[in-house]
């Protein structure tokens, strides 16, 4: 039975904490991560404006190591960010 309580976007979990965002499933290789660096206030709330994209390797043994980040990259939207990621984690996982 699938937890309702837990965000869905295109079939995966989503989660926040704080200024970042995981995405994908923990169980699986790798997941994407996006970090808001930035935002902007608009119409009373805050819109990121700078957000950092990055796919990491859930592999415990990577933990404290660079190689843990697989790919990365800088988006000015959020939307921009998670469209992107979602196609690497897509490509990372096949």
């Amino acid at each position: 039975m699938a937890d309702n309580n837990i965000l869905q976007y295109k079939g995966q979990p989503m989660a926040r904490c704080g200024n970042k965002i995981y995405y994908g499933d923990p169980s699986q290789k790798a997941i994407l991560v996006l970090t808001i660096l930035d935002s902007k206030k608009q119409n009373d709330e805050d819109i990121p404006s700078r957000v950092l994209v990055q796919i990491q390797s859930t592999d415990p043994a990577l933990e404290l190591s660079p190689a843990k980040i697989l790919k990365e990259s800088e988006k000015s939207t959020l939307v921009d960010a998670l469209e992107i990621g979602t196609i690497w984690l897509q490509r990372e996982l096949k």
